[in-house]
């Protein structure tokens, strides 16, 4: 058996994790995409879990949030490495206390702008050969 690690393939069509090194749009940019700034105005939790499912996480993680913030945390983190922007944990824990819900709708532009879905493909595949 032999084990091969690739790249993941977004529906998209990005392959990879590279980026401009900063966030699409701005923090406060939420009139720029209406969608996701009534959807975040109306139904908070629905585009909370509806974002962190594109991103190809369970949709129900956010429902874990007010405990302590550590999903939006992690999201965050793992967007900016997914997508090679800059930014530290301090600075995406500081902007989540004092502009949560910006925050999530930046996140949710962001994986709208990327054309991000759900991954269609592992991110290891396992080859078996016969001899």
């Amino acid at each position: 058996m032999a084990v091969q690690i690739q790249p993941r393939q977004w529906a998209s069509g990005v392959t990879s994790t590279q980026g401009s090194g900063t966030w699409s749009t701005g923090l406060f940019d939420c009139m720029g995409d209406m969608g996701a700034c009534c959807c975040g105005l109306w139904c908070f939790p629905c585009m909370q879990c509806k974002t962190t499912n594109d991103f190809g996480w369970c949709f129900l993680l956010p429902l874990l949030d007010p405990c302590c913030l550590a999903v939006s945390c992690a999201l965050r983190s793992s967007m900016r490495k997914r997508f090679d922007i800059q930014g530290s944990y301090c600075d995406d824990f500081c902007k989540i206390v004092c502009c949560y819900g910006c925050v999530w709708c930046q996140m949710a532009r962001e994986l709208k702008i990327k054309g991000v879905q759900q991954p269609i493909t592992s991110p290891i595949t396992t080859q078996v050969t016969r001899s």
